[in-house]
């Protein structure tokens, strides 16, 4: 399935149904009068936030999103019928941005999540109840409300519970194979990544989420190499894991390089707890790994890890770093369990 996490879509919710203009015509009723009903509402165009979907590629086949109108009113006082909503299933993590990518209008964070984005026209009234003493006859009817129409852009941000960064080729394929059940290529070259990745870790019995994003280069949030769009899908992260190539020429500078552009990108990216990994230590042996650690704390990083993601050594230890900054669901469900237990066994009383 290929990725795609932006997509520019046209809505427009149904128009209600015009009212009818009808009078009675039967052989044993003398005054007949209107009866003409009312119309139907239009339909409503609604969103829906669904598990299973983790991409935006079906909106790149249909751009155009029209909900249907409502039913005309009929004689004999028939009212038309109403049509049914739209429904668009979107993933769990979709904004809903205006035309011009400037106001946020939606934000689905939960699975089930559903908001009603454009509502259909009201039908309009039917003869029949324009009737009065002193209009016996009415001719005039509405003929429905037009439904709303506009043009949006639909933004995914991947939800995820720990972001995964660094340069090209710093080896986040390999690692997040090594940690998740996510099969990411790995290639002996730049850009094995072309669009993020998410793995679900086990760890110790506690399971998070993982997002991979392609690698940033200097100058990435001015456009080089793959850019920084990428970034927004690791905006909602708890803490990101820094991942930094221990047999490049300089680690310190090459951590510096991606720190810069987080700062350049915004949106508090910068300031997110990190995790630096110093990566690759298969390549390198014990005093070159120390003297790197140490480079990097003078660089401004608070503790380095040493990992290989290929050999598996110091990952468990990151890891357990990792859940330091994750909410232990485990306890809060169990937590739960006790108390709605306390509440079973002693039901409330006023005495």
């Amino acid at each position: 399935m290929h990725f795609l996490d932006q997509a520019k879509i046209f809505l427009k919710s149904g128009a209600g149904g015009p009212g009818a203009v009808s009078f009675r015509r039967e052989k044993y009723v003398e005054y007949g009068g209107p009866d003409g009903g009312n119309g139907g509402r239009g339909g409503d165009i609604v969103f829906e936030a669904v598990q299973g979907l983790n991409t935006l590629i079906d909106f790149r086949y249909a751009q155009h999103f029209k909900a249907k109108r409502g039913g005309h009113g009929m004689g004999r006082d028939r009212y038309g019928a109403g049509a049914d909503d739209l429904v668009i299933k979107v993933p769990v993590g979709t904004q809903i941005l205006s035309e011009d990518k400037e106001e946020i209008l939606a934000d689905f964070t939960e699975v089930g999540q559903r908001v009603v984005f454009l509502e259909g026209g009201m039908g309009g009234r039917g003869n029949a109840s324009y009737k009065s003493s002193t209009n016996r006859a009415p001719r005039q009817h509405q003929p429905g409300e037009a439904g709303e129409e506009m043009w949006v852009w639909l933004r995914l941000k991947l939800l995820a519970d720990v972001g995964l960064l660094g340069l090209p080729n710093a080896g986040k394929s390999t690692f997040i194979n090594a940690v998740s059940n996510a099969k990411a290529k790995v290639g002996a070259y730049a850009f094995t990544t072309l669009v993020p990745k998410l793995g679900v870790v086990h760890h110790k019995g506690r399971e998070f989420v993982i997002a991979d994003i392609p690698g940033l280069i200097e100058g990435a949030a001015d456009g080089a190499g793959i850019g920084d769009r990428f970034l927004g899908h690791i905006e909602r992260c708890r803490v990101l894991i820094h991942l930094v190539d221990i047999s490049g020429d300089d680690p310190a500078a090459a951590m510096q390089t991606v720190q810069e552009e987080l700062a350049a990108y915004g949106a508090g990216l910068e300031n997110k707890p990190q995790l630096i990994a110093l990566n690759k230590l298969d390549l390198a042996d014990a005093e070159l790994a120390e003297g790197f650690a140490k480079e990097l704390m003078d660089a401004g990083a608070d503790e380095v890890f040493a990992v290989s993601g290929a050999t598996g050594q110091g990952i468990e230890q990151l890891l357990d770093a990792v859940l330091s900054y994750l909410p232990d669901r485990t306890s809060t469900e169990t937590n739960a369990a006790e108390e709605e237990s306390i509440d079973e066994a002693e039901p409330w009383s006023p005495i």
